[in-house]
């Protein structure tokens, strides 16, 4: 390809609505352009990317027994009535109508549409396993599109699914798919973390996200994990605490009573007013979990995983109540407080859920749903309790619940998921096989996703300096770009042109500068877009050599035209492993 035929405008300042690495880099290099929020043109350099990654992701998942096939992105509404999602699922579904007042909807996954092709192609055990998938487009109405291709609207997914007659089978098939995973990303070059998280909207028992380790600000997942090999999402983490005070004896509480507590709307404010450590209080959270509110209580020197709460609630969505809200939620129970000085008696007909951190408390601090009042000297039995379960955020720090060493955080992308699903969608959908004995059982399920278009975001935000990308060999649109400093020199673009054509004759992809350009605005061209390897054919090529660069490293190694052939050729083809 020559530069002056390349479909590519690269600017000269980021985006301005532009927050992550990836975003600025990818519009400023003129890979993607927005087309409205969280949708975007896919230009060639981004395409050949994408192209790449699915090819990768294509021949890993047929190397694992898997087989392909294409799902329609618009969906009946029926299916999801049929699997109970319709409903519930959210506002991220893009609902509409056609013509005849049908109501269907934009695929954001396909769980439904595949159980379905299953359950009238799968009829016996002797037909099982069977693992599906299709390489799409979905589309999931974020509430907030940003950060590019991380967040967007639209995006291209791989999605998978597994039917099989046992758990055995299933499980077999979830570590098959997890070394495939492994094996893509490796292909990539892009590093991942294998750790434990919540199923969400897929649902499921047991999920596993696989994770590129970052320190820029796309990083929208806390990893704890520990050497022992430990690794989970934040939403799905548990910890082992530290030795804190949990019995007010200690403290001298040993009387339940009433106090006046004025003006102490924080923990830090009743902490130093009773002289009282945090671990000693039990904070009390109102959230509404699909509209109707909840109580949280939790030891008051932690927090809430709002995730863990949504879950242990059964909900959909869930959010943190405003002040007008709670100040609703105490004028219908007759109470007069604010946030601050909160607590469970008297919350009849609230469900109310309390961390594993509260059984441990005795003589403990407790708000009593009076304004400037709390009640000192509490025990769990002044008030119900609907339910104990792990709702703690775990902070860094904390012992690892394998090992007991101290756990660590760090901030990591999604590219890639596994779910074990079990019978959630074939049992409401009736989609069944025959036995050995001739009766119906329904398929126990999995599910394995890849954002194909976010994976190619997150080797940016792996793979850059402040030049530009640094495109990994396997995924970069082109391996190497030949550059002539000046197109006026015909030794220089005589040399430029024989490298040029040699390199692609060797099945090498190759770009030749041949643009009548100054030679710095081709080299911010070249490290802002990310060819791998450069070769600069400048003034040294009348002593025979020229400069072969490594974008990654930053090495340059002078050579005669020859060897930088060869050993281009050499990397590359270490690099593809073929």
């Amino acid at each position: 390809m020559r530069m002056s035929k390349l479909f590519v405008q690269t600017l000269r300042e980021f985006p301005a609505d532009a927050e992550v690495v990836s975003h600025k880099f990818l519009v400023k290099a003129g890979f993607i352009r927005k087309l409205t929020s969280g949708v975007y043109n896919y230009l060639p350099l981004m395409w050949r990317v994408l192209k790449k990654i699915e090819n990768i992701t294509r021949e890993e998942m047929d190397k694992a027994g898997a087989q392909e096939l294409l799902m329609p992105f618009v969906q009946p509404k029926e299916l999801w009535e049929e699997s109970g999602r319709w409903e519930v699922y959210g506002k991220e579904l893009m609902r509409l109508k056609d013509r005849h007042n049908r109501e269907m909807c934009l695929g954001p996954t396909h769980e439904e549409i595949i159980t379905a092709i299953a359950r009238d192609g799968l009829k016996s055990y002797k037909q099982l396993p069977v693992n599906l998938y299709q390489i799409q487009s979905k589309f999931r109405d974020e509430v907030r599109p940003r950060f590019g291709l991380l967040r967007g609207r639209e995006f291209i997914m791989k999605d998978a699914y597994s039917f099989a007659t046992s758990q055995e089978e299933l499980d077999k098939e979830y570590d098959n798919m997890a070394q495939a995973y492994k094996n893509i990303f490796n292909r990539c070059g892009l590093p991942t973390k294998m750790v434990q998280s919540d199923s969400g909207a897929i649902g499921g028992s047991v999920s596993h996200e696989f994770m590129v380790i970052t320190d820029t600000d796309a990083g929208e997942n806390d990893v704890f994990y520990c050497e022992c090999d430990y690794s989970a999402n934040s939403n799905h983490a548990v910890s082992k605490l530290p030795e804190a005070v949990v019995d007010g004896a200690s403290c001298g509480i040993t009387e339940k009573k009433v106090l006046d507590t004025p003006q102490t709307h924080s923990i830090e404010a009743l902490c130093e007013f009773l002289n009282v450590p945090a671990s000693l209080i039990c904070k009390c959270l109102v959230y509404i979990a699909d509209s109707k509110p909840v109580l949280a209580l939790i030891r008051g020197d932690k927090q809430i995983e709002e995730t863990k709460l949504m879950n242990a609630v059964g909900a959909i969505e869930i959010r943190i109540a405003t002040a007008e809200e709670i100040e609703e939620l105490m004028n219908s129970k007759g109470f007069n407080a604010a946030k601050g000085f909160i607590g469970p008696k008297g919350m009849d007909d609230i469900t109310i859920v309390a961390d594993e951190t509260i059984k441990a408390l005795k003589n403990f601090v407790v708000g009593i749903n009076e304004e400037d009042k709390h009640l000192v000297g509490a025990s769990l039995e002044d008030f119900r309790i609907d339910k104990y379960e792990d709702i703690r955020l775990v902070e860094a720090g904390e012992f690892c619940p394998v090992c007991g060493k101290p756990l660590k955080v760090t901030k990591g992308i999604e590219v890639g998921n596994i779910f074990q699903l079990g019978t959630k969608y074939s049992k409401p959908m009736n989609a069944v096989y025959l036995d050995q004995n001739g009766k119906a059982q329904p398929y126990i399920m999995g599910c394995y996703g890849i954002g194909i278009s976010r994976t190619a975001a997150a080797a940016v935000e792996a793979h850059y300096d402040d030049w530009g990308i640094k495109w990994p060999v396997a995924i970069a649109p082109y391996h190497v770009i030949v550059v002539p400093v000046s197109t006026n020199d015909n030794q220089q673009m005589s040399v430029a042109e024989d490298i040029y054509n040699q390199l692609n004759n060797a099945g090498i992809e190759v770009v030749i500068d041949d643009r009548n350009e100054r030679p710095g605005v081709k080299f911010k061209d070249a490290d802002l877009i990310g060819f791998p390897y450069r070769i600069t054919v400048g003034k040294t090529i009348v002593d025979g050599k020229v400069e072969l660069v490594t974008r990654e490293s930053g090495e340059k190694v002078e050579m005669t035209p020859d060897e930088a052939v060869n050993k281009v050729i050499e990397y590359i083809k270490a690099a593809l492993l073929f």
